[in-house]
């Protein structure tokens, strides 16, 4: 494995073909991505690997949730962003639009509706982590994510990682039957890309370096 290849390969997958996923090559995945550090080696994470007509049933309420209450992509803060975060977003956006543009797609619907439907991967990882835990430990969680979206590409698959579907965590709970006291932190899709879908094409941008970095020497 070419790790800084790796890295710079991966992107965002949003749009993929059916074929399933052996069930084996998800638990290896998975192995690899759990060797992610932890705060005294706690490992929170819990993983809820949906297949087949449950992912369906999934994808389908979560659309359903999605209509009625009108919960959109966006960061949902109750204080606005900094302002260079926000202009980023909209650089995004915009870069997306000309893949819409020769899908024919309505970008909202897509990203939305598309967010809801784990963008027709064959495969959604929830990963969830116990509200015992402080949200420090949220930090752990995004170790693992990161582990598994970079295994993942390894293994010639595509993923996107879905922050939407929290807002519909009640539904997901009830539909799979997750206790309550566990919280749904971000979805994955998982499957194999679709090389034909347009919108595969766009890696998005990241800025310079410096734009991040304060050095005290």
């Amino acid at each position: 494995m070419d790790l800084i290849k790796t890295i710079q390969e991966r992107r965002s997958v949003r749009a993929f073909k059916t074929d399933a996923i052996p069930k084996e090559t998800l638990e290896e995945i998975l192995k690899l991505a759990i060797q992610a550090p932890s705060a005294i080696n706690l490992q929170p994470w819990e993983f809820v690997v949906v297949t087949g007509e449950e992912r369906e049933r999934l994808s389908r309420r979560l659309i359903k949730a999605y209509k009625e209450k009108q919960i959109s992509c966006g960061p949902g803060n109750v204080k606005p962003l900094p302002k260079t975060v926000t202009i980023r977003g909209a650089k995004t956006l915009e870069m997306m639009n000309p893949f819409f543009e020769e899908m024919k797609a309505d970008p909202n619907q897509f990203i939305n509706e598309g967010s809801c439907n784990f963008y027709g991967a064959p495969v959604a990882i929830l990963i969830c982590l116990d509200d015992s835990f402080p949200k420090a430990r949220l930090v752990d969680i995004g170790l693992v994510l990161g582990y598994l979206l970079l295994i993942a590409h390894e293994y010639g698959l595509g993923t996107c990682p879905i922050g939407l579907i929290t807002a519909y965590e009640d539904e997901i709970k009830e539909l799979l039957n997750i206790p309550e006291n566990k919280m749904v932190v971000i979805g994955v899709a998982v499957g194999y890309p679709d090389s034909k879908t347009p919108i595969n094409r766009f890696k998005s941008s990241r800025e310079d370096i410096g734009d991040f970095i304060r050095w005290i020497e």
